[in-house]
């Protein structure tokens, strides 16, 4: 029944030793002290102990990575039937932790549920010649990066490829494709894979097991206890374990940065337990604890892994308990141009189907105006007239309350627009990301002057509370830019000041539509959803969205205190604590900002 565990387990070792022999650093002065851990029960063998089988699988066929190759171990235990999809637990670098012996007894004595195991290795691109050249080894690639390359990797090719082997005996394998249902772990950079696609796909992997993780400088792994922090949490439960004589190299110092994720988790409201230990960088006291570690990550399944509340004051202050994001729509081409009218009737754009929908009081969004001549930026004015740019026509167009049309201006290839009480309107003139920008100004007599040039993909754009600056958008970068207002229009202290977090395979934000709320916080559209920065341009708080990347929002309903996201396809909603501002309203001076 333990067909392949002997080389499965000498491969892991293999793999984990080359790994810490290769981030070792040089011997210190102070004695490192022998890592002698007591055994639990769980990791021994027992006589009457039903035993699982250990299913020896190769995989050559990835998309995600492409060209790479790998072994695979599948786990079926005992218990395991057929008849209902099992419980699942991926780790990372093959076989370790004396995992089979630890879940033939804990599923045996009900202290976790009948489990799947799939125990995978990192990916080889195998050399033409292996005599004359090395193999192009990818685990630090796989492994040590963030962003959902490898999460995807699981879901979409070796959990699906696991599904279509069977038992000795014929059982199917059948895998719970509930979040709740999954654990994953490592050890090193296994560790920080296990957390990052847990991260990535927190309903796809509730229970993480992390060991001597990687949460240093090699790929960014270093981010993750500042994200931690400003995100809004996510259902996970964390067991992490270190030693203090870890390594302390080139990358950085692999103990402080493990009790800086277990500091960061805790403000961030996570279930997390940890047990620190005096080792080094091995696999030794993740064996001994692993048993412990599952019980714990298991503990009270079936229910699930709620999300805990952070300690974050800028999400404090801005969700309210259990309103989450709901859908309005879905189905369109590609959403933009979210704005609110004066009674908080909130519109958008489907650029593609040249049609612009209205989210009435039920509710409920329909379709407005079916030609809209491809229109983007939109914006109402102090009288109620609705400004929109018509990127069919390149012009500028204001619709009256019978919806009639007038130009504006001509000839403009517009993104974006801001229209201010005084009639002045902004316009963002993109000429893609490599090629200057430009800023227009259009007075309420028609004349047209650039005002500022420059930004690369220059794109949303929204004034300060007090009304007396202008933020916009360089979404070919990670900037915000903020510019003072002249009573005439011009545009003069022209400054880099929202620093914005980017996506792991990106290198822009992709700022897009902002908007400000009444306490002067700046809520800007980006790759990773919707980023909440401080009147001082910080990012303090992430509100990732449901489909991914958004590009506009908007406050509306009768408080305008629900914001409103388009992204992609989908726009959504979600009703906070806080009021949106609007152009068309009456200057508000926020209090001054904590420094």
């Amino acid at each position: 029944m333990r067909k392949n565990l002997t080389i499965a387990l000498s491969l892991a070792a293999v793999l984990l030793a080359a790994a810490v022999t290769a981030q070792q650093p040089a011997p210190a002065q102070a004695q490192v002290p022998a890592e002698k851990y007591p055994v639990d029960s769980a990791s021994v063998e027992h006589a009457g102990v039903p035993k699982g089988e250990l299913i020896h699988c190769r995989f050559d066929r990835s998309a995600i990575f492409p060209g790479t190759e790998r072994d695979y171990w599948i786990y079926v235990p005992a218990q395991y039937r057929g008849d209902r999809p099992a419980c699942v637990y991926v780790n990372q670098d093959g076989v370790q932790w004396k995992a089979p012996t630890v879940f033939d007894n804990l599923i045996a004595a009900g202290e976790m549920p009948v489990t799947i195991g799939v125990f995978i290795q990192p990916g080889r691109v195998i050399a033409g010649d292996p005599a004359a050249a090395l193999d192009r080894f990818d685990r630090s690639f796989e492994y040590d990066g963030l962003g959902d390359a490898y999460a995807r990797f699981l879901l979409e090719e070796i959990l699906p490829d696991v599904e279509k082997h069977q038992t000795a005996d014929g059982r199917v394998i059948r895998l719970s494709r509930n979040g709740n249902d999954r654990a994953i772990g490592g050890s090193s950079s296994g560790a920080i894979c296990a957390f990052t696609a847990a991260w990535e796909r927190p309903n796809e992997f509730s229970r993480v097991f992390s060991a001597i993780g990687t949460y240093v400088a090699l790929r960014g792994g270093d981010r993750y206890p500042s994200l931690i922090r400003k995100y809004e949490p996510r259902a996970l439960r964390i067991f992490l374990q270190d030693g203090s004589h870890d390594n302390n190299i080139y990358g950085g110092d692999w103990w402080m940065a493990n009790q800086m994720m277990e500091r960061a988790l805790v403000f961030g409201g996570y279930a997390v337990n940890h047990v620190w230990g005096e080792g080094t960088h091995s696999g030794a006291q993740g064996t001994s604890l692993f048993p412990e570690a599952m019980r714990w990550l298991w503990k009270g399944w079936p229910q699930p892994v709620a999300k805990g509340g952070s300690a974050n004051q800028t999400l404090r202050d801005i969700l309210l308990p259990g309103e989450e994001w709901e859908l309005v729509g879905e189905k369109y081409g590609f959403t933009e141009g979210t704005a609110a009218d004066a009674r908080g009737n909130v519109f958008y754009q489907d650029i593609p189907a040249s049609t612009t929908y209205r989210v009435d009081a039920d509710g409920r969004a329909k379709v407005f105006y079916k030609d809209a001549k491809r229109a983007s930026g939109t914006c109402f004015a102090a009288d109620g007239s609705r400004y929109e740019v018509a990127g069919a026509t390149k012009q500028i167009l204001r619709y009256d309350a019978a919806g009639k049309p007038t130009v504006i201006a001509d000839n403009i290839n517009g993104n974006d627009l801001l229209v201010m009480r005084n009639g002045n309107v902004y316009v963002t003139v993109p000429d893609g990301s490599e090629r200057p920008s430009k800023l227009i100004l259009i007075r309420p007599g028609g004349e047209k002057l650039v005002v500022d040039s420059g930004l690369k993909f220059i794109n949303g754009l929204t004034l300060t509370p007090d009304e007396t600056q202008l933020y916009v958008a360089e979404s070919a970068s990670h900037w915000v830019w903020i510019y003072t207002i002249r009573p005439d229009g011009s545009l003069v202290n022209k400054q880099r000041f929202g620093w914005l977090h980017c996506p792991d395979n990106s290198e822009t934000a992709w700022p897009d539509g902002m908007k400000c709320d009444s306490a002067g916080r700046l809520y800007v559209a980006t790759r990773l959803g919707i980023q909440v920065l401080d009147p001082l341009g910080r990012v303090n708080a992430i509100l990732p969205v449901p489909s991914g990347q958004a590009s506009n929002c908007c406050f509306g309903g009768p408080g305008f205190d629900i914001l409103y996201v388009s992204s992609g396809d989908k726009v959504y909603r979600r009703k906070l604590r806080v009021r949106g501002c609007n152009p068309f309203e009456a200057p508000n001076k926020p209090g001054p900002p904590h420094l």
